[in-house]
């Protein structure tokens, strides 16, 4: 039986011991990290994020033949970058990068080295947040990591040090609701805290309880439906292929080196191209029949970081929108339609909406929103296909914004603003109004920030627990209304939380109302939420639109 509880020194084969049971510990609490969602909406999705985060550097990881903590360190946090993920999965990547970058150079540490690397890794996830936040997890890493690291000696074991992050990861995620009144007044521990806490409970496992490594070891198989190709199929939509590729000082000009080198030979051998330089760092994406020649050609630069090659044929028989989730994440151009000076890139949720958005004039529309953020490869994978001198992002999410930002920083291409947009019916302003005629890529920014400013946007959706918030109190499985995180009325039925929610934003003084419908909005309450608007706010022009979204009854739009 496995004991590495009294280990002093940390090699590459028991760091990665670690983060598989850290990762596992997190998989079989998500369902309780989700829950600790501060506002009672069925969008909590805080545990999610941190596990495609930390989970979408598994394979670098265990990819590293070598028995090095630093290789494998530095494996996890590249995967973990390209797949973080709201603000909480953010946080987390940078955690881990700064990680790595404190165990830079060291095939084995000590436990004290290991501490000062932890303590890096909470400097760099400071570093990145614009306006950090105490009790968030950035206070449940920081109080952790800087005891652990000033109690910890060259005698120390690597039992010791995890037990005295986890004790007071625990004390310090308690502590949370008295730092931040929000936490306190819904009556939740910070939900990114405790997520870290699994993590670092897991670590602690896996120096003594074998059941967990090999759990984890499947984290990231998939299961696949061999029986939709067999010796009779025919090889038609080729294979989905792509990979990260470490360019290699020994083989190439780092620096200097293009990615149309890649490109232009992409080009010869299939379609569907996406490639981008991030670093020394190149991520493509391409559909061929020959991808052997894609990992020949490409090698001679380097070598690769992952690699995932799958038959297209079995992903179309599965429903083509499963393919573009598979390879993209966001609603694909079928055309490329070359590049221009300025695009837009923007997140939406539900036929109707991607739909209206599109329409007005957004370049790529990433199928995401509440409960369904997109990874920082996502947006990157955007930018890519946007093609653009200057690209405006829209992320409609004020938990999309980061990982928005991040990408932006990565991506060299392009001019990317990140208009820090926090709902639909900001982005919905913006578009209806889209201009470039100025010919002014700050004069557009400025335009942009200014035309959602005065849209009020309100939400409906059902309470998953019974609290009160805000002042409003409200009942699990009745309906509420809110503006961005704040909290205005609470009914049973959902077409009389909308005529609370209209109220309550002013309707009577607006011109303009819009209203999304939902995708669970029956036919009915459509038609009494109509007469409802026309009878109550008949001065303001009035739009109903089937935008199909989930989480969301009505989303209502106010100019």
């Amino acid at each position: 039986m496995f004991n590495g509880t009294n280990e002093k020194i940390i090699d590459g084969a028991l760091f990665e011991r670690m983060i598989l049971s850290g990762v596992y510990n997190l998989k079989a609490h998500l369902q309780t990290v989700n829950d600790l969602n501060v506002f009672p909406i069925p969008d909590g999705d805080t545990g999610d994020n941190m596990y495609m985060t930390i989970n979408g550097g598994i394979d670098g990881l265990r990819a590293v033949e070598e028995n090095s903590v630093c290789k494998k360190a530095e494996a996890l946090a590249k995967g973990m970058l390209f797949n973080a993920r709201g603000n909480s999965g953010v946080i987390l990547s940078q955690l881990f990068y700064g990680l790595s970058n404190g165990l830079k150079g060291k095939d084995t540490v000590t436990v004290p080295e290991l501490g000062l690397a932890f303590v890096e890794g909470v400097k760099q996830a400071y570093t990145s947040v614009e306006r950090p936040v105490e009790g968030t997890i950035l206070t449940v890493a920081r109080e952790s990591a800087e005891l652990a690291s000033q109690h910890s000696s060259e005698n120390s074991t690597v039992g010791e040090f995890m037990g005295e992050c986890v004790d007071e990861m625990q004390k310090s995620l308690d502590r949370t609701p008295e730092l931040l009144p929000v936490l306190k007044e819904a009556g939740v521990i910070d939900s990114g805290g405790a997520g870290l806490l699994y993590i670092t409970e897991g670590m602690q496992k896996g120096l003594r309880e074998e059941v967990e490594l090999e759990t984890a070891a499947t984290l990231s198989t998939k299961s696949v439906d061999f029986s939709k190709f067999n010796e009779d199929s025919e090889m038609i939509f080729g294979y989905c292929t792509e990979c990260l590729l470490q360019l290699q000082r020994k083989k190439v000009d780092v620096d200097a080196f293009e990615v149309s080198v890649i490109t232009d030979f992409l080009k010869t051998i299939g379609d569907s191209i996406v490639a981008f330089k991030t670093g020394t760092v190149i991520k493509l994406h391409v559909h061929t029949l020959t991808p052997y020649k894609v990992l020949e050609f490409c090698q001679q630069f380097g070598e690769f970081l992952t690699i995932k090659i799958e038959n297209m044929t079995l992903q179309h028989n599965e429903t083509v929108k499963d393919e573009e989730e598979q390879t993209t994440g966001y609603v694909p151009v079928k055309i490329k339609r070359g590049h221009k000076k300025y695009a837009v890139v923007t997140v939406a949720t539900g036929e109707g909406l991607i739909n209206t958005f599109s329409e007005f004039g957004a370049d790529v529309v990433i199928d995401g929103g509440q409960g369904k953020n997109p990874s920082i490869e996502t947006f990157l994978d955007a930018f890519e296909e946007a093609d653009a001198d200057y690209i405006y992002v829209l992320p409609n999410n004020s938990n999309i914004i980061m990982a928005a930002r991040q990408a932006a920083e990565m991506y060299d291409k392009s001019q990317i603003f990140v208009i820090e947009s926090k709902n639909f019916g900001q982005a919905y302003a913006i578009l209806s109004m889209l201009d470039y005629s100025c010919d002014d890529a700050e004069q557009i920014k400025e335009q942009m920030v200014s035309d959602m400013a005065d849209v009020v946007t309100g939400m409906v959706t059902t309470s998953v627990r019974t609290t009160t918030v805000d002042g409003v109190c409200i009942n699990e499985g009745e309906y509420i209304g809110f503006t961005n995180k704040t909290m205005l009325v609470s009914r049973p039925t959902k077409t009389d939380t909308f005529a609370g929610l209209a109220h309550s934003l002013g309707a009577e003084q607006k011109g303009f109302i819009i209203v999304f419908y939902g995708a669970d909005v029956t036919e009915d309450e459509k038609a009494q939420t109509g007469a409802y608007v026309r009878e109550h706010f008949a001065d303001a022009e009035f739009y109903e639109i089937d935008g199909g979204q989930e989480v969301y009854e009505y989303i209502l739009i106010m100019e």
